[in-house]
């Protein structure tokens, strides 16, 4: 009697979610929410029940609730590469960027073991990469902010060392004029070149895949030495 309670449970949640997906084919996302929400009711361990529920959310930009969802999608699925990829979404949302990309680079991960071609692969590399980039912009105007404050502070400094030994100044020569100014110059030189570090540049080549001239995604060495992006080199070998 349990056993069939069971069943029947479960045989309800999965067309509850297959009510759902309908509803969110035709675009009805509170429908969809309420079916799979219902369906998480009745069989709560389903990650896929959870993970449908976070597309609706995502949707809406309900992106606190996208996290929750997925969150407990990978807990019961560690291997849910919807999970943790829209965990990543959410993730960067709020602006987690490390926490974020280890989401998505685990998604990347599972999705090319399992399934290497498939569209959300490429979809997830590229948030990847959109994610990586923004979180360098984000440190480095951190950083460039730290050192315009740490060369006005330094600057400030000098000017007041200045005033101080210009009024203990006992003989007329402007050597103390002359040794501030060098000082200023050489300070601004200093931050220039620390600046540099976080100034963008054109992408080596040794980064760069032979035969499509972009970005490696998933590079790969032939034993001639050689470097290829794996997809267009298989792609090369089976024609």
């Amino acid at each position: 009697m349990v056993k069939g309670i069971i069943n029947t449970a479960a045989e309800q949640a999965e067309q509850l979610k297959q009510d759902g997906n309908l509803y969110f084919k035709k675009n009805r996302l509170g429908a969809a929410i309420d079916a799979y929400t219902e369906a998480i009711t009745l069989c709560p361990d389903v990650p896929v029940y959870w993970t449908n529920r976070a597309l609706c959310h995502r949707k809406r930009n309900e992106w606190g609730r996208v996290e929750e969802d997925c969150m407990r999608a990978v807990r019961l699925d560690p291997k849910s590469v919807k999970g943790h990829y829209m965990l990543g979404l959410a993730l960067l949302q709020r602006e987690n960027y490390a926490e974020g990309i280890k989401a998505l680079e685990r998604a990347l991960d599972l999705g090319r073991g399992a399934h290497p071609n498939s569209y959300m692969v490429e979809e997830i590399w590229q948030e990847l990469a959109s994610a990586k980039y923004k979180e360098w912009v984000h440190d480095s105007t951190k950083r460039n902010l730290a050192l315009q404050k740490l060369e006005k502070s330094c600057e400030i400094a000098l000017q007041e060392k200045l005033v101080h030994d210009l009024s203990h100044k006992t003989d007329g020569t402007d050597e103390v004029g002359y040794s501030t100014s060098e000082q200023l110059a050489a300070l601004k030189l200093i931050f220039s070149k620390a600046a540099e570090a976080d100034k963008p540049t054109d992408v080596p080549d040794y980064l760069c895949c032979k035969i499509t001239l972009d970005i490696f995604r998933d590079p790969v060495i032939t034993p001639s030495g050689l470097t290829y992006e794996r997809a267009v080199i298989l792609d090369h070998l089976e024609k």
